[in-house]
């Protein structure tokens, strides 16, 4: 089987993927020198599954993202419900994957778009041979904009509710959840639209199993505390009536030390986990088992280099508080530092 040749290879067309091929772009690869691998170029998770999750990023950071690259050519894009929003304003992230989808549409048929899944990624003669389902590529370089799936927990003889159902209104309604009681691992930003999800269903109850505090994010002079870490939007603004304020009737909270801890979760039959994420497992790299990348720079190995909310940066705040940062904005804004070092580290 023949192996096509490209300068550069990105996996993943969710928000990082579709940063990192722009960018690229507008750094002068030539379209022909990129590949492009993902199984539906559809914005990633963001357009596939969390479409109906309330945000808590202003507007006007999505808006950076969607005119930071010119080879996006968003300013020729029709005028999406977005522009409709304040933008000092949240949005539910549909609004955000429509545009995502047009801008991906737009660069699949400049490079070359190869609509498989990644598998597995060999180093060899100075030269990556990406294993896809479609047959193998080989790159001077790759960028790994993998993404990241929910978190799950072992809890045999509760029923899971997926995290994607349990943040979207409309499907949790067709689950049958009359007078159940359902446990909700987690107090991050998911948990707090999570629960009121719930709470808008017939369950007799809601246990909410938590190990600390809530975080609030708070805008400072040009800068955000605990920005990624805290509570923002809707989400905050629910937990401070309902978790920190007054709890609703039907809603409990357990600390995870509690000595009650396993007789109040014996009372639950089913179970929604919103403990965070885990970056996919594919593509392997057998020749070093699992890669971890520096998070200052994204750097796996040579000419690998990791992107996104699988691969995050790490950065401190001006009091100099660490965190990994996430979000459209930050991607781009981290790409922007980095990609210079990407082009000339490697092989």
């Amino acid at each position: 089987m023949t192996t096509t040749q490209y300068k550069w290879t990105v996996i993943g067309a969710g928000p990082a993927g579709i940063a990192a091929t722009g960018r690229l772009l507008d750094h002068g690869v030539a379209p022909h020198q990129i590949a492009w691998i993902d199984p539906e170029f559809a914005a990633g998770d963001l357009g596939g599954k969390w479409r109906a999750v309330p945000g808590n990023t202003p507007v006007s950071l999505f808006n950076e993202y969607l005119e930071a690259s010119p080879a996006f050519r968003y300013r020729e894009a029709p005028r999406f419900e977005l522009a409709e929003i304040d933008p000092r304003d949240t949005c539910p992230l549909g609004l955000v994957a429509d545009p995502l989808v047009w801008i991906t549409e737009h660069l699949a048929r400049r490079v070359a778009a190869v609509r498989g899944t990644a598998v597995e990624l060999t180093l060899r003669a100075r030269r990556w041979t990406v294993a896809t389902d479609q047959g193998p590529i080989s790159s001077e370089k790759v960028i790994l904009a993998v993404g990241s799936t929910p978190k799950s927990l072992a809890h045999p003889g509760l029923r899971e509710i997926p995290l994607d159902i349990a943040l979207n209104p409309e499907k949790l309604a067709a689950q049958p959840l009359d007078g159940a009681v359902v446990a909700v691992f987690g107090s991050s930003h998911s948990s707090m639209i999570a629960l009121p999800n719930l709470l808008d269903r017939p369950v007799a109850k809601v246990v909410n199993f938590y190990r600390s505090p809530l975080r609030y994010a708070l805008s400072m002079d040009g800068w955000t505390l605990f920005d990624d870490t805290g509570l923002k939007g809707k989400a905050a603004h629910w937990a401070q009536e309902n978790i920190d304020g007054a709890l609703p009737s039907r809603l409990e909270r357990v600390h995870m030390g509690s000595p009650d801890f396993s007789s109040r979760l014996d009372e639950c039959d089913h179970v929604v986990h919103t403990v965070g994420f885990e970056r996919r497992r594919k593509p392997s790299t057998p020749q070093w088992g699992t890669l971890e990348h520096n998070p200052s720079n994204g750097i796996l190995a040579p000419g690998l280099f990791g992107l996104g909310i699988a691969y995050p940066n790490c950065a401190a705040d001006p009091l100099g508080g660490a965190q990994f940062r996430v979000g459209l904005q930050k991607f781009m804004s981290h790409l922007d530092a980095v990609l210079p070092i990407w082009t000339r580290y490697g092989l």
